[in-house]
């Protein structure tokens, strides 16, 4: 039983760090930039911020108790930049991750192998959470690396800096051996940049 609590609140950890990682990659920009596609076939990154949105609040409402693709989704419009401005878009960003957050807050460790539906695909609860948790990091990479080469001033690294690698394993070496999640660390000194 401690495993799987421990699974449910790693799974936590993991997407509040992804948000966050997202969150400070946008920050860095100019609001137009958001909002730039290098060519037809490429997504802006709000493009990518109205996907997530929209399988977020798909595949988590009613999650234990619905087919995550529900039938008001329209995924193809996803791919279509309807936000107004900066305000918007982060908010829905944050509609999509409430919605996520609510959800894995009814989950237990009874339900884990509970089977739910995508598509009509059955998942255990685990293998649908970690559906999610390899999908949404993928678009949140697509964002950072987006965000990287839009940035027309220096890039405030969201890992460890180039050339900082032995300072950083020296810190880490100098601790305590303990049992600890690494998003905690990573939360924080995210949340201590600008």
């Amino acid at each position: 039983m401690q495993a799987t609590k421990s699974y449910l609140e790693s799974t936590r950890k993991q997407f509040l760090y992804y948000k966050t990682l997202g969150e400070k990659a946008m920050a860095q920009l100019e609001p137009e930039q958001l909002f730039y596609s290098a060519d037809e076939d490429t997504n802006s990154i709000a493009v990518i911020v109205k996907h997530l949105q929209g399988n977020m609040l798909s595949r988590w409402t009613d999650f234990l108790t619905s087919d995550g693709e529900k039938e008001w989704r329209n995924r193809d419009d996803e791919f279509i930049d309807t936000y107004i401005d900066k305000n918007a878009l982060m908010a829905g960003w944050e509609q999509g991750w409430q919605c996520l957050f609510t959800a894995l807050d009814t989950v237990t460790p009874e339900s884990l192998d509970s089977i739910i539906y995508i598509r009509n695909e059955g998942h255990t609860v685990v293998e649908a959470i970690n559906r999610q948790l390899a999908h949404y990091p993928y678009h949140i990479g697509q964002i950072v690396f987006y965000a990287k080469m839009l940035k027309q001033t220096a890039w405030e690294s969201l890992s460890i800096p180039k050339n900082n690698s032995a300072q950083y394993n020296s810190g880490k070496f100098a601790q305590e051996k303990a049992i600890r999640n690494f998003t905690d660390n990573e939360l924080t000194r995210l949340n201590d940049t600008k």
